[in-house]
């Protein structure tokens, strides 16, 4: 699921970058970025349930229930703090074009590092509780959107209004309401971390049923001539239009198990490999996209031109993955052997054992 947030992300950051100002009223632009629009709610519903992942893992082995919330705590403290990070390096690649105002952007890890320490406080319940209260947490972020947007923010900082309400000309990740993707996908985590294994097709059986059954009902709600709102934006913070994602995005999660059980062979996979490196994908390819280095091309480009560019990034994003994995893998062996070879009777290290083999300190 995260890997094809992956790709889902850079066409839509490729084609906003390179396009040409003349083809983004035409179909293929239009497409590309009502597609990307799932981007951000996949990857703060996966947030959701990586967090639920890591919750389930806390209560079977930490008994304290404030170090359960301190340790959850931290790992949202550290997304925030790549958050700054990802904003520093950015601003220091565009230097002297970059301003001040770039460190302070809230993007979607700044989103989902507020989202996680907010709900990190679910951590003292058990699963079933935790379940029930990530659901109505989801909810009533969703619902409160429209209501926190339609208040007075006029003389409060717009730093704080950026984090917490949508406005639709910065183009930001406020927590209203996008904030309720991460509390249903730490519901949805919760869920599928307890499941059974011999219970686990059944559960993605429901898993699409309700998804298709958030979908049309949403969908009905946000067509109806009267709402409970005086005033709302379907696409900035309507609730039906977070229900409606949160719907495709359990679509996602049930296509992503039969795509990996039934599909996919044990080897590699490309998509796994740009999932397993999503931070990092993101990292680079906003740099690549949107950075100095790509100023001559930007906004020439034809749709077809476009197309091309995103094939190529995704490309070399899946080849920057697979080396950082090899890497990875080539260090934890090396740490593997350092410390088996660190407890081995001094007879029987590396050096010595050759020598036993061989009957010579030569290689």
């Amino acid at each position: 699921m995260r890997g094809l947030a992956v790709v889902i992300m850079i066409q839509c950051h490729t084609f906003n970058s390179y396009a040409h100002p003349d083809i983004r009223a035409g179909g293929p632009y239009v497409l590309s970025q009502f597609v990307g629009g799932m981007a951000a709610p996949l990857f703060l519903f996966m947030a959701g349930m990586t967090m639920a992942f890591q919750m389930d893992s806390l209560e079977r082995r930490e008994p304290a229930l404030s170090r359960r919330w301190l340790i959850s705590l931290k790992r949202a403290g550290y997304i925030l703090l790549l958050a700054f990070l990802f904003r520093f390096s950015n601003w220091l690649l565009s230097f002297p074009k970059g301003t001040m105002q770039e460190l302070l952007k809230v993007d979607i890890l700044n989103c989902m590092a507020l989202a996680l320490i907010v709900l990190s406080a679910l951590a003292v319940f058990d699963a079933r509780e935790r379940v029930r209260w990530a659901l109505v947490a989801g909810l009533g972020i969703a619902a409160l959107a429209p209501v926190i947007s339609n208040l007075n923010w006029g003389s409060q900082p717009t730093l704080l209004q950026e984090y917490l309400v949508p406005v639709a000309a910065h183009n930001r990740f406020p927590f209203f309401p996008c904030a309720a993707y991460a509390a249903f996908g730490l519901a949805v985590g919760t869920i599928v971390k307890r499941t059974p294994e011999e219970r686990f097709e059944r559960m993605m059986q429901w898993s699409v049923l309700i998804g298709l059954g958030l979908i049309l009902v949403a969908q009905y709600l946000s067509n109806i001539p009267f709402s409970i709102y005086p005033k709302s934006d379907f696409w900035l913070n309507n609730p039906t239009l977070i229900l409606i994602r949160v719907g495709v995005s359990l679509l996602m999660m049930a296509g992503a198990y039969l795509w990996t059980d039934y599909a996919a062979g044990p080897g590699w996979s490309w998509m796994q490999c740009l999932g397993k490196n999503s931070l990092m994908v993101y990292w680079v390819h906003v740099m690549l996209v949107y950075g100095i280095v790509s100023m001559p091309i930007k906004r020439t480009m034809s749709a077809w031109q476009a197309a091309i560019s995103t094939v190529l990034l995704v490309a070399l994003m899946v080849w920057l993955s697979a080396r950082r994995m090899a890497w990875k893998q080539r260090h934890a062996i090396q740490a593997s052997l350092a410390a088996a070879n660190s407890q081995a009777p001094a007879d029987w290290k590396a050096p010595s054992l050759l020598r036993r083999v061989w009957g010579s300190s030569r290689p």
